[in-house]
């Protein structure tokens, strides 16, 4: 199951989801869409996940005294009573209804029985409770899966989920908790990303399903060679990197430092390694392509990285390989990754970077003059500025006028050494909508430049972005 967005949140995500939903019209998952528990967020849930196969319509509301009383302003019995209109409402117009509890955890047992009852005499079919603040320990959850399972009618008609927050640590140890207590759905998301500290991370339950599978006999159908693909376009998507030592993606997750350790590994991979580095898609050896190599070895070395470019996709991309290969002495996979990220994120802009140079140096003012396309339309831009990067995204905005915030400007190293690419993401606002730029490249100006004009083509696309059709059409 996909949940793909709050169609009811803004045109954008209504459009996202609807997107989505499109995308699988014939086949594969459930697509869902958040909703309220009131129409016209249910009516936006419809329409926008029509076109799936598998549509579905997710209600959420509130059970805890804390969130009734504060923040919906409703007694018990008129919660009680909206459970039943929403969840009845949206059955009669999709046949896959998931309904979740809000703050369920901090919800008192018995009511939480009584809401879930009532929503599943309206018609839902899975019954999600989430640990909305993350507050829980895993006996926590385990407790009020059991009970809801043991003491609820018609709990063995429906599919029970658990979501889980990080903001203790616990997101991925409540919810092997709840799989024990006989969850059968887990809300998750790659890299853990989510509200404040995050969710239950995908990665992190998918493997201790797997490897601890003496413990936890729940099994999931996750090719796990495929998650650090995944793990990795998410950040190049988002422009966030998983920290290092994140578990099972970081790239410090199977690094040995310590001489006790590496002497084990040595002997033994088992001896500190309960999993493979292969098994959720690391290689054993990172140092892969020079310049020397040609079109066929950089194929298969996206292959294994879990890249499929297209004809033209693959001639971009193999042609800065071989710039990058005569500027850096080894290239290694990470290399490649931010390499073929930057690539296919560019897709077919309207704004392209052909030309850039930057002169600066102690007690001299910065100058950058650049070349931009335009739609096939050479730019040429000029500027100074407090800084190389200062002067070269001035230098942007006079070839190509435009009125942005910069709000964030980050610059991260793919590998070591002093001729490692830098890969930089920038955050533009216009008008209220946010964009990400990413740029990676061995010159941090260029991928500096590189990213800023990857977040004004994003900007132009929010720009032409029609509005959605209303429930009613």
């Amino acid at each position: 199951m996909i949940e793909a967005g709050f169609a009811i949140a803004s045109p954008g995500d209504f459009e996202s989801v609807q997107s989505i939903a499109k995308r699988f019209a014939k086949d594969g998952p459930v697509i869902a869409s958040l909703s309220r528990a009131n129409q016209a967020d249910i009516m936006a849930s419809v329409e926008a996940t029509k076109p799936a196969a598998r549509p579905r319509v997710h209600i959420v509301l509130a059970t805890s005294d804390l969130h009734m009383r504060v923040k919906l302003r409703m007694t018990r019995e008129e919660v009680l009573a909206r459970i039943t209109e929403s969840v009845s409402l949206a059955r009669n117009h999709a046949a896959d209804v998931e309904w979740s509890a809000e703050d369920g955890s901090r919800s008192d047992i018995e009511f939480l029985c009584r809401c879930v009852e009532a929503a599943i005499k309206a018609g839902a079919t899975t019954i999600n409770i989430p640990d909305t603040v993350g507050y829980s320990l895993p006996a926590d959850m385990g407790m009020i899966f059991r009970s809801l399972r043991e003491r609820v009618p018609g709990a063995d008609q429906v599919i029970f989920s658990t979501h889980n927050h990080n903001d203790l640590g616990l997101a991925v140890a409540n919810t092997l908790a709840a799989i024990e207590a006989g969850v059968q759905q887990v809300e998750c998301t790659i890299n853990g990303i989510g509200e404040r500290a995050g969710n239950a991370s995908l990665e992190e339950v998918a493997m201790a399903l797997r490897t601890r599978h003496d413990a936890i006999s729940a099994k999931t159908g996750i090719r796990t060679q495929k998650l650090l693909g995944a793990s990795r376009q998410l950040a190049a998507i988002t422009g966030f990197d998983v920290q290092p030592n994140k578990a099972i993606v970081g790239r410090n997750a199977f690094a040995h430092e310590s001489g006790i350790h590496q002497d084990g590994v040595l002997k033994d991979a088992s001896t500190y390694e309960i999993m493979t580095p292969e098994s959720v898609g690391w290689t054993t050896n990172s140092i892969v392509l020079g310049k020397h190599s040609g079109r066929a070895a950089f194929r298969d070395r996206l292959k294994t990285l879990g890249y499929e470019l297209g004809d033209n996709q693959l001639n971009d991309a193999f042609r800065r390989f071989k710039d990058l290969a005569d500027r850096k002495k080894v290239v290694y996979d990470e290399d490649i990754a931010a390499l073929v990220d930057d690539e296919v994120h560019r897709g077919n802009d309207r704004l392209k970077l052909t030309a850039l140079t930057v002169a600066t140096g102690m007690g001299a003012k910065p100058m950058a003059t650049l070349t931009i396309e335009v739609d096939g339309e050479k730019r040429d831009g000029m500027a100074t500025g407090d800084g190389a990067v200062d002067a070269t995204f001035a230098a942007l905005r006079h070839a190509f006028p435009h009125d942005t915030a910069l709000k964030l400007f980050a610059v991260q190293s793919v590998t070591g050494g002093t001729d490692a690419q830098a890969r930089v993401t920038v955050r533009m606002e216009e008008n209220g909508k946010l964009v990400d730029g990413q740029g990676a490249d061995t010159d941090t100006i260029v991928a500096a430049a590189r990213a800023y004009v990857n977040a004004l083509n994003k900007l132009l696309v929010k720009r032409e972005r029609r509005e959605p059709p209303t429930a009613a059409e």
